[in-house]
């Protein structure tokens, strides 16, 4: 067996100086600890489950320090419905199980017998991935994974169907010792809290799309989270705003709030009310990115999401402020000026599509769900459309909405409005004269306007507003948005 060449230089203060007066060493002489190395970052660099194999190919060397390193080169076989299971497990070592398979509702319900196979290697499968699978087959296999799965690590559960899969109570044998990520999408599990509540070790929760049917309250669901130590991310969504937590149930704040120490991100889409169940129940100091989004209401109670972020330590010097108008939502971001390895966002989004109700919402959710320290430090503000799904302007959006959507903004020394915008957020300001024109942004210093062929429109629209600012002593430079070059430089702003 020949093997590759190592050509091995000296290496100086000043670099590589050439070779070394040794003679060329082959990959066949190095011991096995350097080989292990060298193999441990091939299938790091791989990322993939059964890149290994071709390392076990090579030579009886190579297959031996291979199968002697299981748990350090993370060994594991990947079956899925086009794997001969029978015959795959008969020629390997025993190996922890990944059972992965995704949409292809033809070739899964010819190969479903090697996905059953494989589940019925309860201590040995660790990772079970179902995603995009129709309703039908999913509940094929839920069926056959009715006892505990102990090596069980990851699991993904994910509907491709209109209607929400149910899982029998006896799934998993209602139990999940070891799990460290869970991801079920429009999955509807009865006995899911008794699951969560094994799951101690869990780093990782994704409850996508919960549909109706498996509604879990806010105090049921924090009980679950209370055991989860180590949790890192959490993402909690339900398919619709039905039903709502019982207000008869809801009760004050407890006087002491469980800490969760590890926790960098929440993701969070429902009603607000049971939002404000959840936060008021725990903190999370070490949160770095948060993104909220509600179902369209009437009114946002939000007395507790406020404290809960001010908690948060890294969203405390956010220094810039985006709201986009989509064609069935709008949105605020609150990020820094510049992105840096520590992604701090803080994201809060209304389903809606009516123009007056998205400045309406967006008003409410600014001034009662914004705490007063991050809203200090904010010195631009971007207000703009979506490039890709604008939306659709009824002109019913009166001024006083506008000047209230602007009211909590009171650090803004930069205001960015889009060419479409401008128009419409203009009328608002030129009706504000003496005082009342100081107390909407009163640190604006700079009007940046997109799509300006000159500034005779802006003089006439906004001209008051500025003229009763250069009386209180309080400039305003009007000046030139140009959007389409902070898009190509990269910058950050929606």
């Amino acid at each position: 067996m020949s093997y590759p060449q190592l050509q091995i230089a000296t290496v100086t203060e000043f670099g590589v100086a050439g070779p070394l007066a040794y003679p060329k060493v082959s990959i066949g002489t190095l011991p096995d600890d350097i080989l292990l190395e060298i193999f441990n970052f091939y299938v790091d660099e791989s990322q993939a489950i059964d890149e290994w194999h071709t390392l076990v190919h090579v030579c009886r060397r190579w297959r031996t320090v291979v199968f002697t390193s299981p748990r350090r080169l993370d060994l594991r076989l990947l079956c899925t419905e086009k794997t001969p299971v029978r015959k795959l497990l008969d020629i390997w070592p025993v190996l922890p199980i990944v059972v992965g398979v995704r949409d292809d509702p033809t070739s899964l319900m010819d190969g479903a017998e090697n996905i059953i196979a494989a589940l019925e290697h309860h201590d040995r499968v660790c990772e079970v991935i179902f995603q995009r699978v129709p309703r039908s087959v999913l509940e094929i296999f839920a069926a056959v994974i009715q006892e505990p799965l102990p090596a069980l690590t990851f699991l993904m559960l994910q509907s491709n169907d209109q209607s929400a899969l149910v899982l029998p109570d006896s799934f998993l044998g209602g139990s999940a010792p070891r799990l460290r990520s869970l991801w079920l999408d429009f999955i509807s599990f009865p006995t899911m809290r008794e699951l969560l509540l094994s799951a101690s070790d869990l780093v990782h929760l994704d409850i996508w799309n919960i549909p109706d049917s498996g509604y879990i309250s806010p105090d049921a669901m924090f009980s679950c989270l209370t055991v989860m130590t180590r949790l890192e991310t959490c993402h909690i969504g339900f398919h619709s705003p039905r039903p709502r937590p019982d207000p008869t149930t809801r009760h004050p704040p407890p006087p002491t709030r469980i800490v969760f120490p590890v926790l960098t991100l929440l993701w969070f889409r429902g009603v607000s009310e049971y939002l404000e169940d959840l936060v008021a129940q725990f903190d999370a100091p070490q949160l770095d990115f948060i993104e909220i989004t509600y179902f369209n209401q009437l009114v946002f109670g939000n007395s507790q999401l406020p404290r809960f972020i001010s908690h948060a330590e890294k969203f405390k010097e956010l220094s810039q402020a985006d709201i986009v108008f989509y064609d069935h939502s709008v949105k605020v971001t609150l990020s820094p000026q510049t992105i840096t390895d520590d992604h701090r966002w803080l994201t809060l989004e209304i389903l809606c599509t009516e123009s007056d109700w998205q400045l309406s919402s967006l008003t409410q959710v600014c001034s009662s769900s914004l705490p007063p320290g991050p809203l200090s430090f904010l010195e631009r503000l971007y207000i703009h459309e979506d490039r890709y799904s604008r939306p659709l302007w009824q002109d019913d959006a009166e001024n006083a909405q506008w000047l209230e959507c602007l009211y909590p903004f009171t650090a803004v020394k930069n205001l960015y409005l889009s060419e479409e915008l401008w128009p419409r957020v203009a009328p608002a300001l030129q009706g504000l004269h003496g005082e009342r024109a100081e107390k909407v942004l009163p640190a604006l210093q700079e009007l940046f306007i997109a799509g300006l062929g000159s500034f005779g429109p802006v003089q006439e629209a906004i001209g008051p507003f500025i003229a009763s600012r250069q009386r209180f002593d309080r400039p305003i430079a009007v000046q030139l948005w140009e959007i389409e070059l902070e898009r190509a430089s990269g910058s950050e702003y929606g």
